[in-house]
């Protein structure tokens, strides 16, 4: 979490006009802390607690801004606090034993969501608004895409074999979520959505 939020800080002051980049290296980076705990076969008696300890510490940041880079977007947003509740959440209900329900629900929200963003913003497609919030065509395929390989790539690595169809569902499932996102409510929506769906209709 510190070379993330490092790499952040980083991020921001090299491309300070670039807001929302550095939010979404923490979105990403974040994620990638999930899978690391489970190869490292991280318990639960230090994984929930940890999640616990971040989680208020970002709703902190989201409310003074100590660390500007995380929270500092051009939008009213609860997004990153939601996530780390997100997160907390999947690790009560399936840690260890579930990791995979866990890893789906963050790594869909991690990649798919985080690459949405910014390719959504980057390259001109048509848009619409829902609940408030700016959607595009890049940005909802990039969701699709990325949540369905992102799925399908751990179908695969914990051994239940290739299930394209459930990959797939589930990932249409967290594209119809995060098109409804007021104020960052699809961090919460989205992962506890597919972690749920994963826990009980793939395994």
């Amino acid at each position: 979490m510190v070379i993330v939020v490092a790499s952040a800080l980083l991020a921001r002051n090299r491309w300070p006009d670039q807001r929302e980049l550095s939010r979404k290296i923490v979105h990403i980076g974040t994620g990638a802390v999930i899978p690391m705990a489970w190869w490292f076969a991280i318990p639960a008696v230090i994984a929930i607690p940890f999640a616990g300890v971040v989680t208020l510490a970002t709703a902190i940041n989201q409310r003074w801004r100590l660390i500007p880079a995380v929270e500092d977007v051009d939008r009213n947003s609860y997004g990153t606090t939601a996530y780390g509740l997100a997160i907390t959440t999947l690790l009560v209900m399936y840690w260890p034993y579930q990791p995979e329900a866990v890893c789906a629900g963050v790594l869909v929200m991690a990649c798919g969501d985080g690459l949405a963003g910014l390719i959504g913003r980057a390259v001109t497609s048509p848009r619409w608004t829902v609940a408030g919030q700016t959607k595009s065509l890049a940005g909802t395929a990039t969701m699709l895409t990325v949540s369905f390989g992102v799925l399908l790539a751990l179908t695969i690595t914990d051994g239940s074999g290739v299930n394209g169809t459930g990959a797939l569902l589930l990932a249409a499932v967290a594209t119809g979520l995060e098109q409804i996102s007021p104020a960052g409510i699809d961090n919460l929506s989205v992962p506890l959505a597919v972690g749920f769906l994963w826990a009980t209709t793939i395994h």
